[in-house]
């Protein structure tokens, strides 16, 4: 059986998101939302909101139970200041929460992950069944001998 650890991050975000697009939904108020501090424009990108959702499933089920913070800390970015005066130097900074928070919010409303009381949100069966479906499909799609084994 496939996990989430067998595949590449990037492959498997990449499904997970196709697959997200038909179970969440983006806001409106994403067009003009940055992700922190740290940048200077909103994305870019036209599936931004689902390519989040997936790396947010994914790092949930490897790390969980996580809260918003330490994942806001991990979106996160440096902050170097204007580029006209650099009077200090870089220093760390957290991403936005309410594009974390709200991107949980409807994974959760979609049962693919749950809140703990008390250590933040964990991964469910089902979210965990979903991911390994996902890893599966990429894994019959990757052309890497290496994986082969894998199958």
């Amino acid at each position: 059986m496939v996990t989430i650890y067998d595949v590449p991050a990037d492959a498997l975000i990449e499904e997970v998101a196709g697959r997200l697009e038909d179970r969440i939904e983006q806001p409106d108020w994403m067009a003009f939302a940055k992700t922190g501090q740290t940048r200077e424009l909103p994305p870019q990108q036209d599936n931004f909101w689902f390519i989040r959702g997936a790396s947010l499933l994914r790092k949930v089920a490897m790390n969980g139970p996580v809260g918003v913070d330490r994942l806001s800390t991990e979106y996160g970015g440096r902050k170097r200041g204007s580029n006209r005066y650099r009077v200090a130097g870089t220093h760390s900074d957290s991403s936005g929460k309410k594009i974390i928070r709200t991107l949980l919010q409807q994974l959760e409303e979609e049962g693919l992950i749950e809140t703990a009381k008390g250590e933040g949100r964990r991964i469910t069966a089902e979210g965990t069944s979903f991911l390994d479906n996902a890893a599966s499909d990429v894994l019959t799609d990757l052309d890497r001998p290496e994986l082969e084994r894998y199958a």
